[in-house]
């Protein structure tokens, strides 16, 4: 397969590439960009100069490509994908113009026009453990979203047992700078972050549809969650605490092995034992989703803990997990990595 990446040279773009570069299956994987092209992609990473020397295309010149990554802001992908599934490439989008299946709701949050409703309603939603059967035969693939990613693995079980009240759903989520990207801008300033922890976008940010979208699948009706982000001063990982009231009481173990049950045909859910509880940097550089989880008999409440990387389960490493299921390979393909620590 020939693999192709646009955005190539954000942190997706960049993680992206050392997943490819390493896949068995991928013979080339030839870099796009709206911004700088003609360079090589060794001067803006130069950690990759004896691996690619390949100079930035312009992505209109997109040919023999099979599958094609969409790592750009939002707004791109909304121009870019009918025009590449016109040439009969694929597309994994990583950047949510896919996700929303209402425009409004699309315009509503992300503050931007949507993109076409066929492509929308063509695209499949890439949560790789839920919808693996719709993957194997998408042609069009919207990636999940690293909050979503985090918080409906953590929730999914729940939600589709019918243990959860609905209209109690509590997420607070906390993630490294390198969610928001590599352009500099005084939120991400060393000055800024370092020794610091602060809370943005609480009840605003363009995930929280995304999560209801889901859960109301799941739940066959409307579910509306509370949804705040926080930022913390790391340079990768995610961790979403999640506090459900429960509809009927149930002890952790029994919750635990629920859970184990559910997710036991799924190589990158790992579910902790009684009392242990899922720290980031145990999934830094990984595809894998911990999740620990504690009963809180007092208040009926699960409190559920979900950790991953957010630059790959949270992006990257779901996209190729995607890609691989979308051409029969086995999931696991290039992903078996253990976690960097410490």
């Amino acid at each position: 397969m020939n693999a192709g990446i646009v955005g190539s040279t954000g942190y997706g773009g960049i993680e992206l590439y050392r997943l490819l570069a390493n896949h068995p299956y991928t013979e080339k994987c030839i870099m796009y960009t709206s911004s700088q092209q003609g360079g090589a992609y060794s001067e803006v990473y130069p950690h990759v100069s004896d691996l690619m020397d390949d100079p930035l295309r312009d992505v209109e010149e997109a040919e023999g490509i099979d599958t094609m990554f969409i790592a750009a802001p939002p707004g791109v992908s909304a121009e870019l994908t009918p025009l590449l599934s016109k040439k009969g490439i694929r597309v994994i989008d990583l950047s949510g113009d896919l996700r929303l299946k209402k425009s409004g709701e699309y315009e509503k949050w992300y503050g931007r026009t949507a993109a076409p409703e066929e492509m929308t309603e063509a695209a499949v939603y890439g949560l790789s453990e839920i919808n693996r059967e719709k993957i194997r035969n998408a042609d069009i693939l919207s990636n999940p979203g690293c909050y979503p990613t985090a918080s409906l693995l953590g929730l999914a079980p729940l939600l589709k047992h019918q243990q959860a009240d609905t209209g109690s759903i509590i997420i607070d989520a906390k993630s490294g700078v390198s969610g928001a990207g590599r352009k500099a801008g005084l939120g991400t300033h060393y000055s800024e972050l370092n020794e610091n922890l602060k809370v943005y976008k609480p009840g605003e940010h363009q995930h929280t549809p995304e999560i209801e979208q889901q859960l109301s699948e799941w739940a066959a009706g409307p579910v509306t969650i509370s949804f705040t982000p926080h930022l913390v001063p790391m340079t990768r990982g995610i961790l979403t605490t999640m506090y459900v009231q429960l509809n009927e009481p149930v002890s952790t173990e029994s919750l635990l092995d629920s859970y184990r049950t559910f997710y036991e045909n799924d190589p990158f859910v790992r579910i902790r034992k009684p009392g242990n509880y899922p720290q980031t940097k145990e999934v830094t550089g990984s595809n894998f989703c911990d999740i620990g989880l504690k009963v809180d008999e007092r208040t009926g409440r699960a409190v559920i803990a979900a950790v991953i990387d957010n630059l790959m389960k949270g992006a990257a490493g779901q996209a190729v997990q995607n890609y691989n299921l979308m051409n029969g390979w086995d999931e696991r393909t290039g992903l078996k990595f253990v976690p960097m620590y410490p």
